[in-house]
């Protein structure tokens, strides 16, 4: 796609190593919504621009064909570059409308790993503010503990997070949480910065429960 006039100025000014998502909420705040522009910004195949069109997209025009091809275009980009940019989706786009919100319940079967990424990342987001009025719990922790070692590594990680928030907040599910960690060893080796938390479940579910209790 040839950039019109506008889309090749920002894109001019967003496609740079100096470029931070903060610049990036900045241009989103002046455009505010613009579909066209965002998926010619989109259609640059660059990780910034990208990011800037998923701020910009209208959710009204995100179908399940649409966000197909999205991630298709998404899974060119490199492993840490593709989970940011679907996670962003999600969180900007997705799970702002009750439609989206629908397809995004539908995926935890689809054969997109990045849709199914998303749907375990959600179930994690719905509840790591304390939020334990959802009545799937359990059948997500049998999906788990049957399915976790099966998935693809960004899936694991989201599946793995989910428990992790399940283990947190809900001690009537904490110690079978704790358990799938021990039992799969995920992220037991896992070597984290200093003040970060671990994703080894047993490690991450101490953790926070502590800060629950200071």
């Amino acid at each position: 796609m040839k950039l019109s006039s506008k889309a090749q100025k920002i894109y001019s000014e967003i496609d740079k190593e100096t470029t931070k998502l903060g610049d990036l909420r900045k241009f989103a705040k002046e455009i505010k919504k613009d579909h066209e522009l965002a998926m010619e910004l989109w259609s640059t195949g660059k990780f910034m621009p990208r990011q800037l069109a998923i701020l910009i997209m209208d959710k009204k025009c995100l179908t399940q064909a649409l966000i197909d091809q999205l991630d298709n275009d998404i899974q060119n980009h490199e492993f840490n570059e593709q989970n940011q940019l679907m996670d962003w989706l999600m969180a900007n786009q997705l799970s702002k409308d009750k439609r989206l919100i629908a397809l995004i319940e539908s995926w935890e079967n689809s054969p997109s790993k990045l849709q199914r990424r998303v749907f375990w990342y959600y179930q994690a987001r719905l509840r790591w503010m304390g939020d334990t009025q959802h009545s799937n719990t359990g059948k997500l922790l049998d999906s788990i503990e049957k399915n976790l070692m099966k998935e693809e590594p960004e899936v694991q990680w989201a599946m793995n997070y989910t428990a992790g928030q399940i283990g947190k907040w809900q001690e009537e599910y904490r110690q079978r949480c704790i358990s799938i960690g021990e039992k799969t060893k995920l992220y037991k080796d896992e070597m984290v910065a200093k003040n970060c938390t671990p994703s080894y479940l047993p490690e991450f579910i101490r953790i926070e429960v502590a800060k629950l209790n200071n």
